[in-house]
This record gives structure tokens, C-alpha cells and sequence, in this order.
């Protein structure tokens, strides 16, 4: 270890924020990363165990004990070589990801926990200002070509990997840039566009061809007098078509990462009136905004009382989006009952633990309802106006209603931001692949005497990501899009140097 007494000697060093009526003027990160003295503190209290467990509980397994001894030791260059042997993208989990290695730190049992996280993005950030992330190039080619569908963290993870084994690699996206929910789902005030720009960049100097605006397979069709269904409602940006069956006639393998995009809906009473919304209908909006584009009837939460229901990242997303845009008021509900603050740590450690966690979104203004159920949207002349709400308490894993506590609240934009339930289907089944029980592609992620990790039913076709797995983080998507380059390398040439 770096310093043998640095666990009790120095407390975690957090970064630092933007006050929020700075931050809330633009759409900016805020977040300061961590300088090089206090970084070298911060890893000071890594107590090197012999069994480290952030390292299983981070799902890429980041060799974390290592990267904080070299930080320690002022070796930032060696430092980056480290996590990009277990990271492609350490600068998007560096941002975005919950660290679930955090909550698996030794120190997390009765002390907080090492701040890997924000040690992992001061190396990242420094790499990058040193010009030490560079391509990878004068790879010798295998003349095996790959497609990859879909270019979220999943298939980005999976093409950087392919084409370092020195396969020909093109990337499909529907929309009209890069990044998947990375561009579209994530705000920029939490990950700024440019860190994926500059990952591109890298990858197309490393021999990846990307195309944009490309749909491959089948979109579902617009059901004729009725609403659009959830898939239907799903961004959709593309001017031009390539079907299941020419790919799979040009490429000796086709990777699926097209992530899991249809939202769960909510059919009450009031469903079909304006205003109500899905949490990625706004948020896509807002960052086509950012990005300079003009966007038609975009939603937008100006001088209106917004509801999202839902209590997970998506929502807090659509929080800190609405006080940008100046709502008059946020409410965010969860039908679960409010956790504690603080977790049973020997009861959970080093697994992640249920407790009350308060983003940064939240503190910008809003207010949190726990236990509380949504029975009816409410609204004048075809607009939403209220949500009737019903308190709700759980007894035996069932949800019950509480009698009397019937409200209404009142709301002019309600965002659903309930989570995802799949893949888009009609997609997949273009491509002949079966669907487990609950609609994502079914592929095991070990090898099998019967089957290639993450190979579908269907020859040479591959699943990974959220297309595989369901709704899940950024930093499990990247686990999987690098094994299954790795089982798609072996697939193709009989054996593979690529990790796992």
C-alpha cells in the first residue's frame, strides 16, 4: 500500500461542485476533478487488502489496489495503463457509474469507503491532458469483417476491442450521432459530449468505421388509431435502411447491442392526454439542443409543475433537466417506501446496499415522495393537469393501498421514468434470434459445449449489453461488450489474446 497509516490518518476526499445557482445556468459539468495532491491522499487510504474486494465489485474488475498504489506514487502514466487493461471508457464510468466497487471497499465496513471513483476520473482526465490516450494502430488484419449494432458503451467496448484483434469493424447507429444513451439519455451537465468525440475520434483512427443514421432490421409500425406504443416512441433518427439479411450476407459476425430502450409505461386512467411523456422522449431532446440542432415542439418544463414517477437515475435526470429549463416545481414519486439513510453494512457489505441516496439533481430542488402510487392522470380541454395519487404501504411483498390518503397533485408535464423493460423486438426477430421471458435476446455469457458466449440461436449472430442482460449500467454494458469481442474474436480465428 501507498501509506500504511493513510486509512487512519486521512478522511475521503470528496470533489468538489459548483454551487447550484451557478450550475443550474447551463448545462455544463460541475463536478471538479480531483488535483494531483489530493488524489495522491485520497489513494493514501487504500489499505491494499490481501483480498481486494472493490476489485469483484466492480463488474469490468478494475485492478483498483494497483492504479491507487501508482497514483500514490506520482506514476499517473502507469496508472492509466492499469485501468485501460480492464476500462476502455474509464472517463464515462469515471462520471456515471454508482461505483459499485465503492460499496465493496474493505474500509466501507465501519469507515467511508476509498473514493475510487473519483480517483479513476483524475486519471483518465490527466491522461487525456497529457496525450498519453492514443490509437492503436499497425494492427495486422485477420480479413474477418464484424457489424456491430448499436454504439452505446456495449458496442463501443465491443468494436474498440475487435478492431485491436485486427478485425474490419463497422458500426451501425440509427440515430444521428454517436454514443447511444451515452448521447442521447445522459445529460451533459453529467457527461459532456465531447468525451465520447474524442473516443471516436481514437476508434476511427484504430480502423473502426462508424455509420450514423443507418436502422438496421425492422422498426415496429405505427398501430393505426391508437397511441404510439412505447417502442414507437422510442428516438428514432434514421434516413436510410439495411435489413437483417444483407448484413448478415456481407459480415462473417453480427453484434447485437441495440441496448434496452422500451420504457416501462403506466396505463391509468388519463394515459392518452397531452403532457404526459416519457422520461426519453425529454431527455434526448434537450441534448440534441446542446448539441446545436433546432428541435421542433420540443418538451420543455418552463414555468410548469412537473411530476416524474419513477425514483431511479433516469428520473433525477429529468429532475435536474426540468430546473434548468426554470419549472415552477419538480416532485419525483417512488412507489417504494423511503430507505435509510444509512445501510446495514454488516448485514450488505461488500454487496450494494439499499439506503437513501440523494443526487446531485435532487439538491438542485426537489420534492421526493416515497410510497406513494399514481391511480389517474387528471386534465382540462385534453392537457394534464394532476396526478391522483393514493399513499401505498407493503405487507408480505404485497403493495397495499392506505385508505384516506387519496391527493392530488398537481402537475403540467408528468415524465415516466420507470425503467426499461427490452430490447425493441421487431429488431431482434428480423434477425431470427429468440427472446428469453422477458423480451431480451437469449445468449448465455460463458462458452458451453452447445454454445459460443454471447451467441445467439442464430449463426454468427452475437447479444451483449442490455440487448442481452436488460436495463443495467454503463460499466456492466462495457464488461460485456468486452467479452463478447473476445468470444466473437474466438469464434472467427479458433482462439483469442483479447482479456475477459
Amino acid at each position: 500500500m501507498g501509506k500504511i497509516t493513510g486509512f487512519l490518518e486521512i478522511e475521503r476526499i470528496q470533489e468538489s461542485y459548483k454551487p447550484v445557482p451557478e450550475r443550474l445556468k447551463d448545462y455544463k459539468e460541475f463536478v471538479a476533478t480531483l488535483k494531483d495532491d489530493a488524489a495522491k491522499a485520497q489513494s493514501a487510504r487504500c489499505m491494499d487488502c490481501g483480498t481486494p474486494f472493490c476489485n469483484n465489485g466492480c463488474p469490468v474488475n478494475n485492478i483498483i489496489p494497483d492504479f491507487n498504489e501508482l497514483v500514490y506514487q506520482g506514476d499517473w502514466k502507469n496508472a492509466i495503463e492499469v485501468l485501460h487493461s480492464t476500462n476502455n471508457f474509464p472517463e464515462f464510468t469515471g462520471r456515471i457509474c454508482p461505483a459499485p466497487c465503492e460499496a465493496a471497499c474493505t474500509l466501507n465496513v465501519n469507515d467511508d469507503a476509498v473514493g475510487i471513483k473519483s480517483i479513476e476520473h483524475a486519471i483518465i482526465d490527466k491522461a487525456w491532458s497529457e496525450g498519453w490516450v492514443q490509437p492503436m494502430t499497425g494492427l495486422v488484419k485477420t480479413g474477418k469483417k464484424v457489424a456491430v449494432i448499436g454504439s452505446g458503451p456495449a458496442g463501443l467496448a465491443s468494436a474498440q476491442q475487435l478492431a485491436r484483434a485486427g478485425h474490419a469493424v463497422t458500426v451501425f447507429e440509427k440515430n444521428d450521432r454517436l454514443g447511444g444513451l451515452l448521447r442521447y439519455g445522459i445529460p451533459d451537465f453529467k457527461m459532456e459530449k465531447s468525451h465520447i468525440d474524442r473516443r471516436i475520434a481514437q476508434m476511427q483512427a484504430e480502423g473502426v468505421v462508424f455509420k450514423t443514421g443507418v436502422l438496421v432490421g425492422d422498426w415496429p409500425a405505427p398501430d393505426a388509431g391508437q397511441n404510439p406504443s412505447p417502442a414507437q416512441r422510442i428516438t428514432n433518427w434514421s434516413n436510410s435502411k439495411v435489413s437483417a439479411q444483407a448484413l448478415l450476407g456481407e459480415f462473417d459476425a453480427v453484434l447485437l447491442c441495440t441496448g434496452s430502450e422500451v420504457s416501462r409505461d403506466l396505463s391509468i386512467p388519463g394515459r392518452d392526454l397531452q403532457g404526459v411523456h416519457f422520461a426519453m422522449e425529454f431527455l434526448p431532446q434537450q441534448n440534441k439542443a446542446n448539441a446545436g440542432d433546432t428541435v421542433k415542439n420540443a418538451l420543455r418544463a418552463d414555468q410548469r409543475h412537473v411530476v416524474v414517477i419513477g425514483g431511479g437515475d433516469t428520473g433525477s435526470d429529468c429532475v435536474g433537466t426540468s430546473r434548468r429549463h426554470g419549472a415552477l416545481s419538480v416532485t419525483q414519486f417512488e412507489v417504494m417506501p423511503e430507505p435509510p439513510v444509512e445501510e446495514n453494512r454488516p448485514l450488505t457489505w461488500p454487496n450494494w446496499p439499499l439506503k437513501l441516496r440523494t443526487s446531485s439533481s435532487h439538491e438542485e430542488g426537489c420534492e421526493r415522495e416515497f410510497a406513494i402510487s399514481s391511480k389517474a392522470f387528471v386534465g382540462e380541454k385534453g392537457h394534464v393537469t394532476g396526478v391522483q395519487t393514493v399513499r401505498v404501504q407493503w405487507l408480505d411483498g404485497k403493495m397495499q393501498e392506505v385508505p384516506g390518503t387519496e391527493k392530488t397533485i398537481p402537475a403540467d408535464l408528468v415524465l415516466l421514468a420507470m425503467g426499461f423493460v427490452n430490447p425493441v423486438a421487431s429488431v431482434l426477430t428480423s434477425f431470427g434470434v429468440e427472446l428469453d421471458a422477458r423480451g431480451n435476446a437469449r445468449a448465455v455469457t460463458d462458452s458451453t459445449a452447445l454454445a459460443q458466449a454471447y451467441h445467439t440461436n442464430v449463426p454468427k449472430v452475437f447479444a451483449a449489453g442490455d440487448t442481452r442482460r436488460g436495463q443495467s449500467l454503463v460499466v456492466w454494458a462495457i464488461r460485456e461488450g468486452r467479452q463478447a469481442a473476445r468470444a466473437i474474436d474466438e469464434f472467427l480465428m479458433g482462439s483469442s489474446l483479447l482479456p475477459r
